[in-house]
């Protein structure tokens, strides 16, 4: 077993990572963090005196974010992917790092060499190398949305508290400048009670709205589909749509990749995927989730472009109903993906365009448009923002995602998007839109029950049907 020492100049017997990391959280989070220069020599710290993190699944969205991991102040020590080619970059800028194909054997071998896993794989895989993770004493930060089924979400929740480890998820934070601005402004009434949202996304960039390919392509060597697959039913491998075939051309992005399942486009599937409302709505609920105290939703219901039998429609618009919370009334919020947006606000001036993605917040006393996730709103139409007096700061204003975890690691506040707290409710409100996009009729939600109560249909589809021999728990 790997001894941690701190390298502090007092002289003190080395602990175990996980004795470190864990047990000793929250002595260290009394006091502040010592400084790099101690720790590495001037203005530097050693990487044996940082948390060390292992990646597993680099090569796509995993390529920057493990960067962004190494930035906050992990040692990254060790890469996992099933793809040597897409990978190629990452393993260049870690050369030090060891890499491993599968995670499962990566766990194994690295036993405590390792304090924390960050997982960047397509979400079909999330729940199992997540919950592999948490099993080993990991602290984990795994890619949004943190689970492709609602049950997926809920055991993991349950394994955090078991395992008493710090997680995160790498949706947009609520807990940024302009994330607490919105909940500060709502908080002050400036539109009243809120009544309504709309929320909506310029996703897919990537092919829905397909069939199964009826051809079938070699794997190359430096490719594992079987791994890749996971617990996903068997199929066979197809790698690219032809130039000029109706699964790219309809797709809304110029540059849209020609795979078909591999890079990027599992979002496009069924077994693989969630669609544009599964790859954007945890950036854009985070928030409105926050500032409006949403919990479980007690109605869903879905319209869209035709349904497929493997693959996301090509757009999509779901609505959404919550009881009154605390001091706030009922809300309807309503998403809206693949070009559709919500009516044009009648106080928006004319010479104003709507974004291509934003959210519009609808209350009893005015009405405020923001820009995509991140946005801070303005007032409708533009005279009322002038006139506004932006209400004092009272929230806390955090680092981002990555330091969040690093500081929650390293014996600091737990992240904003601490798996039980946040990401696990926050995915779940998008997970349940993916399945009344697939189901019809009006579905109601008993949540605290984790089940529909007017829809065997539905109920098939909150927990997975996990193939070659995967379990979860």
């Amino acid at each position: 077993m790997e001894k941690y020492s701190t390298r502090h100049p007092a002289n003190r017997p080395a602990v175990s990572r996980r004795d470190f990391m864990v047990k000793t959280g929250a002595a260290i989070a009394a006091f502040s963090i010592v400084p790099r220069g101690v720790l590495g020599g001037p203005g530097r710290t050693s990487p044996s005196d940082k948390p060390v993190v292992a990646g597993v699944g680099i090569g796509g969205v995993g390529h920057g974010q493990i960067q962004s991991c190494d930035k906050a102040g992990f040692h990254v020590a060790v890469l996992c992917d099933v793809d040597d080619v897409k990978a190629d970059h990452t393993y260049k800028k870690f050369p030090q790092a060891r890499r491993y194909r599968d995670f499962r054997k990566m766990l194994t071998a690295e036993g405590d060499k390792i304090d924390a896993v960050y997982c960047g794989t397509p979400d079909h895989t999330h729940a199992t190398i997540s919950m592999a993770a948490l099993k080993a004493g990991k602290h984990v930060l795994t890619v949004k949305p943190l689970t492709r089924t609602i049950w997926e979400g809920r055991m993991l929740a349950a394994e955090v508290k078991k395992a008493g480890v710090m997680t995160q998820m790498t949706a947009s934070p609520a807990s940024t400048e302009s994330g607490c601005r919105i909940c500060e402004m709502i908080a002050d009434g400036i539109i009243g009670d809120v009544t309504e949202v709309h929320i909506w996304s310029n996703r897919p960039l990537w092919p829905h709205g397909m069939e199964r390919p009826k051809w079938t392509d070699p794997v190359p060597d430096t490719f594992d589909w079987d791994l890749w697959l996971g617990p996903a039913a068997k199929r066979p491998f197809a790698d690219k749509w032809p130039a000029g075939s109706l699964p790219l051309v309809q797709t809304n992005w110029a540059h849209v990749q020609p795979a078909v399942y591999h890079p990027w486009n599992f979002r496009g599937w069924y077994d693989f995927g969630t669609g544009a409302l599964g790859d954007m709505g945890c950036h854009h609920w985070n928030t409105p989730r926050r500032a409006l105290k949403l919990n479980h939703p007690t109605a869903v219901s879905a319209s869209s472009t035709k349904i497929m039998a493997e693959s996301w429609p090509l757009a999509s618009s779901i609505t959404y109903e919550f009881g009154a919370r605390e001091n706030m009334g009922p809300v309807k919020i309503v998403w809206y993906d693949g070009g559709i947006k919500p009516p044009r606000p009648v106080e928006l001036e004319s010479g104003r365009r709507m974004p291509a993605d934003g959210i519009i917040y609808r209350g009893t006393k005015g009405v405020m448009i923001a820009n995509g996730a991140g946005g801070i709103p303005r007032l409708l139409p533009e005279t009322k923002m002038t006139a506004y007096k932006m209400p004092p700061k009272t929230l806390t204003r955090r680092s981002g995602i990555y330091g969040e975890w690093f500081e929650a690691v390293t014996g600091g506040e737990k992240p904003s998007e601490h798996w039980p707290d946040c990401a696990v409710p926050l995915s779940e409100l998008v997970l349940l839109g993916c399945v009344a996009v697939r189901t019809p009729g009006y579905l109601k939600w008993d949540g605290p029950n984790m089940r529909f109560t007017n829809s065997d249909e539905a109920n098939k589809l909150v927990k997975p049907n996990y193939k070659n021999g995967w379990k979860l728990i």
